[in-house]
């Protein structure tokens, strides 16, 4: 397991005027990244997960929240002590490739904060090596 990439935590301030901290994650996010979830409306959930999802596990938030910032690098967007936004990418067997998935707070829809977190995902996967990323949408995703 690699350390806590602290170099990778930015503050950045959106158009609208907030100040969000886009960060890895970290263990100590459970509580946090379960709230997250469970704010989640139904259809935000099946976008995430591609089906219907009533609620998360403990196991599920345990696997998402502790990881390795290698193979499996996941980032938050924190505006006010509360998670609103996540990315994340898990590598593929061939250690070249990654999938990805996102999913942002309702109430911060079409705020900028996926496209914040997209670009660090994006940086720490070319940092990492990854040729290829690649991740689901439902067509009725906008």
């Amino acid at each position: 397991m690699v350390g806590y990439p602290e170099h990778l935590v930015r503050e950045q301030r959106l158009g609208d005027g907030r100040t969000v901290i886009i960060r890895p994650i970290r263990p100590q996010d459970e509580p946090g990244e379960h709230e997250f979830f469970d704010r989640l409306s139904q259809e935000t959930k099946r976008f995430r997960f591609l089906k219907l999802a009533e609620a998360v596990s403990e196991k599920l938030i345990h696997f998402l929240t502790h990881i390795d910032y290698d193979r499996h690098m996941a980032f938050v967007c924190e505006h006010e002590g509360r998670l609103v936004g996540e990315a994340r990418y898990v590598a593929n067997p061939d250690g070249r490739s990654c999938e990805f998935g996102v999913v942002i707070a309702d109430d911060w829809h079409h705020s900028g904060i996926a496209a914040l977190l997209m670009d660090a995902l994006l940086y720490a996967a070319r940092l990492r090596g990854f040729e290829t990323m690649e991740g689901l949408v439902l067509g009725s995703n906008r």
